[in-house]
């Protein structure tokens, strides 16, 4: 079955050359392309995207609270966003909108078919020159205050548990890989949540893209 998209930026221009590009891909479908933010979210609503591939800077509505207003309504529809900003800040407030996949506009063309897969399929995606300056900011902060890595602390379940977490796969996924009750899992995760001083599955797959558990 093909993954359907949704794109949504307020430049023409660059949806028209984001639609040509997909529609050349096997196994994807472009339903249909919006221009602001409030259309966007009427867009995903009437049809239903695997994906929506949405610009964080749009009028009427950005695309962090378009994100946001997407994820509050528990649809299907996995969101990739589209930046010139490849700051921690950014990333953050993208993921705890719902985001799953973060992009660099300036390379998007040729990673926008990775992330597409990959967030259709329940993981996360982040441009590598993102990928790269968290894990630098990470270990050059961990050296200026002279601080112990967190994830250190954590055992080698606990590991395995964050990272397929990150990955984006649920509790009842990780008992049947790791031949673990779910009870057992959620009971590594709160554990693990709480040494690293994590608060939300947003903070836990920045961590992992920091620390270079994930990519």
């Amino acid at each position: 079955m093909d993954i359907t998209i949704l794109l949504a930026d307020d430049h023409a221009i660059l949806r028209r050359g984001l639609r040509a590009l997909l529609e050349r891909e096997p196994g994807m479908e472009v339903l249909g392309e919006a221009a602001d933010g409030r259309e966007t979210i009427k867009a995903v609503g009437e049809l239903q995207p695997d994906v929506v591939v949405l610009d964080i800077t749009m009028p009427n509505l950005n695309g962090i609270e378009a994100a946001r207003q997407i994820q509050s309504k528990g649809g299907k529809t996995a969101i990739i966003i589209l930046s010139m900003h490849s700051d921690e800040g950014y990333v953050l407030r993208a993921l705890r909108a719902g985001a799953r996949g973060y992009l660099l506009k300036d390379a998007v063309e040729a990673e926008l078919i990775q992330a597409i897969r990959a967030v259709a399929g329940g993981k996360a995606y982040f441009s590598p020159e993102v990928s790269k300056l968290l894990v630098e900011d990470y270990i050059q902060g961990m050296q200026l205050r002279g601080i112990e890595d967190r994830y250190e602390l954590l055992t080698a379940r606990e590991r395995e548990v964050l990272q397929l977490l990150a990955e984006g796969k649920s509790s009842k996924d990780i008992a049947r890989i790791l031949e673990l009750s779910v009870y057992t899992v959620d009971t590594h995760k709160a554990n693990l949540m709480q040494k690293l001083s994590l608060h939300s599955m947003a903070e836990l797959i920045l961590f992992a893209v920091r620390r270079g558990i994930i990519s």
